[in-house]
């Protein structure tokens, strides 16, 4: 489908859309279909039913090979809001995001500063289903599942938005950037705070804890983080 043909999926800042989403034209029930049909905002009242749509969601074709989707996990009231890139093997099986070493990396990271994803964050992906062999996420695909990261962000209101690794950083804020040019820096977009952050895989294969390795870089990060949460915590 060329560029030109598609609906716009995510932009509303025209009147006729924000009607359309109210009149018995939109179809919610029409969402997982089709990448043509927009999710405008308000469209979920809760991330259950966001779940059930994503789990017969073929809005691009990563629907086709998926065991789960994997919506997200964590506080639904969380102040901060992991993004990852997309669900691996061991996720799509499992249908959690951030499990194996990755997860249990992620997990120590937010221990070290007395974060745990039960309590204080929600933990989510740029895209619900698995990407074959594990790949990057087309832009095609990211595009396809961005309504649905936005109702996320919309129903948890998180105040601030770690994006780990390249793909969340472009795609849900538009930096082009590699990771290490931009980590640890605060962006602000909509009266929400959004850092990126090095991906737990990224750190499993750099070990090195030296001064300046992404590890040691990775440590600093999520003091700042904590310090900042602290901050917005205490007014």
């Amino acid at each position: 489908m060329s560029a030109e043909s598609q609906i716009d999926l995510f932009t509303f800042s025209n009147t006729s859309d924000s009607v359309a989403a109210q009149t018995n034209e939109f179809d919610p029930e029409l969402i997982p279909t089709s990448a043509t049909i927009s999710i405008p905002p308000g469209t979920y009242s809760s991330m259950e039913q966001m779940n059930a749509h994503c789990n017969r969601c073929f809005r691009c074709d990563l629907g086709k090979n998926r065991t789960h989707a994997v919506v997200g996990e964590g506080n639904l009231n969380a102040d901060v809001m992991i993004v990852g890139e997309g669900p691996g093997q061991t996720e799509d099986e499992t249908g959690r995001p951030f499990v194996g070493r990755s997860g249990e990396l992620l997990d120590k990271i937010l221990a070290s500063v007395k974060l745990t994803r039960e309590h204080d964050v929600f933990i989510c992906n740029i895209v619900k289903c698995r990407p074959p062999e594990n790949r990057e996420p087309t832009l095609q695909e990211a595009d396809a599942c961005k309504g649905y990261l936005l109702e996320q962000i919309r129903m948890i209101d998180p105040k601030i938005i770690l994006l780990t690794g390249k793909t969340a950083l472009r795609n849900l804020v538009g930096i082009k950037e590699g990771i290490t040019k931009v980590r640890g820096q605060w962006i602000e977009r909509d009266n929400r705070l959004y850092m990126p952050i090095f991906h737990p895989a990224y750190l499993l294969r750099n070990p090195s804890r030296e001064t300046g390795s992404p590890k040691w870089l990775m440590w600093q990060d999520i003091q700042a983080v904590k310090t900042k949460l602290d901050e917005i915590r205490s007014h």
